[in-house]
């Protein structure tokens, strides 16, 4: 029996998420997605998923059109469309090949594992407008101004430590403070 048979059956995939599998058919036809992360690692906020990597997490989009679907398949309808590679994905949760993803508007969907990448970018303070926030040349407060970077501007991230991030971008280097960034942890070093 597939999977759209049963939603047709069970009134679709939410009635479904309570089942592990369909009593007497003696095979697992559908595991509900949060079932598929293990127990805590050494981090407490993190879980270990199917792929070996930690959840949540963050990535990049390695495409530059990349569908995001309400559920993990191709049977599912395509809820929106990112155009833009490099933009910074958290992934909240794991589904096979499939990445349950929270954008930094916080909108939530599902895309195909191989359309995300390790590659770490981070978007600058995506929650306020106003001012620029200041680009330094090292890792202090009182070092030199190199560039001012819009709320919403996007970059790669080299590294983060103590509270600060080195970020590049089209004609910009610098240090900029961790919690000017979505695309990092609150205490998350990066090397």
């Amino acid at each position: 029996m597939a999977r759209g048979m049963l939603r047709k059956l069970y009134g679709g995939t939410k009635a479904l998420a309570g089942f592990a599998a369909i009593a007497g058919l003696g095979t697992l036809l559908f595991v509900h997605p949060s079932a598929i992360t293990a127990a805590p690692s050494d981090k407490p906020s993190l879980r270990t998923a199917g792929s070996g990597l930690p959840v949540p997490r963050f990535v990049s989009l390695k495409s530059s059109r990349v569908n995001v679907r309400v559920g993990p398949g191709e049977d599912y309808r395509v809820a929106w469309v990112f155009v833009k590679p490099g933009l910074p994905i958290e992934v909240i949760q794991e589904f096979d090949n499939w990445r349950r993803i929270r954008d930094s508007d916080g909108q939530v969907g599902w895309v195909f594992q191989s359309l995300l990448s390790g590659k770490r970018t981070a978007v600058v303070a995506p929650w306020q407008g106003g001012e620029p926030r200041p680009i330094r040349a090292t890792a202090t407060v009182d070092a030199r101004i190199t560039a001012y970077l819009e709320p919403g501007v996007m970059g790669e991230i080299k590294r983060c430590r103590d509270g600060w991030c080195q970020i590049s971008g089209s004609g910009y280097s610098g240090w900029i403070a961790r919690d000017q960034l979505w695309g990092v942890y609150p205490d998350e070093d990066i090397d």
